[in-house]
């Protein structure tokens, strides 16, 4: 099967709130195994909260957002619904929700991280996400892995489709770390799954050679800038990966991924926005 980019969204610029985890609170990523996860969590004080986001989302003058799955303080029905009504209430596009944590190719728990997954997919349903992007595995691209992996992502795809979603996943961790096991999965999945396409999770010598040979999956980009100790962002490297989703006819959202090293979160959003910004209006 050759790879499509099946998004036919508009260009747009976003945020996750990866990029605003201390302006939320720095809350801690906790995935299947973790107990009472929600405890605790209304007595984080960040800047601003998970509701006060939408608002100030708009006032810096983006309208698409991917939360990560750890960023919501209550699974409360009547939660999920206020904050969907925020969202639609500031015009505010939820793209994604981002489920952070899982194995469904674990040899031991693989089985219990797939029905932890599933009911975060249905999560994503309640708050109208389109999309739901989860992790392939984070074991070795074995043959034997892969195969878990197209099994369990398609019975994923399943209840994604069910709950108004589409499955995504990323090239990030294990299993998913090189081109061919990539097109392995995504062959296999027969169009029901779309990629999350994170050009600051691969390094080294071959990785614009790699992240060229998957950009045409994307349907999503995680347009993650390096930045240095002292606070410099590398140009170079991220003009020539966003060269990348363009040369590919990348047609979604460019969300911004700030992971710095100065706290001032909306500072470093804002210098991505810079550079990226052509790209939208080209």
């Amino acid at each position: 099967m050759t790879p499509t980019n099946k998004s036919t969204s508009p260009l747009r610029l976003s945020v996750s709130t990866w990029s605003l985890h201390r302006a939320l609170g720095d809350y801690s990523v906790y995935g299947p195994d973790a107990e009472n996860p929600l405890t605790g969590a209304a007595d984080k004080r960040g800047e601003i909260t998970l509701l006060e986001l939408p608002a100030r989302l708009a006032t810096f003058g983006i309208s698409t957002l991917e939360i990560c799955h750890f960023h919501l303080p209550s699974l409360d029905s009547g939660y999920l619904q206020e904050l969907r009504a925020t969202l639609e209430h500031e015009k505010i596009e939820l793209f994604s929700l981002l489920i952070d944590s899982g194995d469904i190719t674990h040899p031991e728990h693989g089985e219990r991280d797939q029905s932890w997954i599933n009911s975060w997919i249905q999560v994503a349903g309640q708050l109208g996400a389109k999309r739901s992007r989860v992790i392939a595995g984070k074991s070795a691209p074995t043959a034997e892995n892969l195969q878990t992996s197209v099994r369990r992502l398609r019975d994923l795809a399943e209840t994604a489709e069910a709950n108004g979603v589409r499955l995504m996943t990323e090239n990030w961790f294990g299993l998913l770390s090189q081109p061919d096991a990539i097109h392995t999965v995504f062959e296999q999945l027969n169009g029901r799954l779309g990629l999350c396409f994170d050009f600051g999770n691969w390094s080294g010598p071959t990785k614009y050679e790699a992240l060229t040979a998957i950009a045409p999956y994307a349907e999503s980009c995680h347009t993650k800038a390096h930045f240095s100790e002292n606070d410099e962002l590398d140009k170079e490297d991220y003009v020539r990966c966003l060269d990348i989703t363009r040369e590919a006819g990348f047609s979604g959202p460019y969300t911004l991924i700030y992971d710095g090293p100065n706290p001032d979160e909306w500072n470093g959003l804002s210098r991505e926005r810079q550079i990226v910004t052509p790209y939208i209006h080209a």
